[in-house]
């Protein structure tokens, strides 16, 4: 027990723990704000690829994804019904080529701007300190790549 507020004190937890536990609360937070553009993290995350990628080929995607060319074939074509990316086939068997339209591009802007307000809810001057400093240091680490 604390002597000074009678709480127990908070149990020494595992970096990993505590990432994914942050991890989990942005994701929902990124979740919520991309419900209304009819996007999830994972979703706005291929866009995202393909988008930086023009001309990527399923297999580069799944790759990047972390998924199989199947699975990567089934998300690229609910893009593609949406609108938000066509592939670019000459014909059947030859590579695919993969790029972002003028829609999807827009959903990318408009995601963009949903992904900024969570990152100043979570990390910017009103949040909690120690999000403030997670945030600090993953800005840091990365921004030299």
């Amino acid at each position: 027990m604390s002597i000074e507020n009678d709480r127990p004190a908070a149990p020494v937890s595992s970096t990993s723990i505590v990432v994914l536990t942050l991890a989990r609360r942005i994701e929902t937070e990124l979740n919520a704000v991309l419900a209304p553009l009819d996007l999830t993290v994972n979703r706005l995350g291929l866009l995202a690829h393909i988008a930086a990628v023009p001309g990527a080929s399923f297999s580069d995607l799944a790759r990047m994804s972390g998924i199989t060319v199947q699975s990567m074939h089934t998300a690229v074509k609910a893009l593609a019904g949406a609108g938000l990316v066509r592939d670019n086939t000459a014909r059947a068997g030859s590579a695919s080529t993969i790029e972002v339209t003028p829609e999807g591009a827009r959903l990318l802007g408009a995601a963009q701007a949903a992904v900024t307000e969570v990152d100043e809810r979570m990390f910017g001057p009103a949040a909690d300190p120690i999000q403030r400093q997670v945030g600090d240091a993953v800005r840091a680490a990365f921004s030299n790549r």
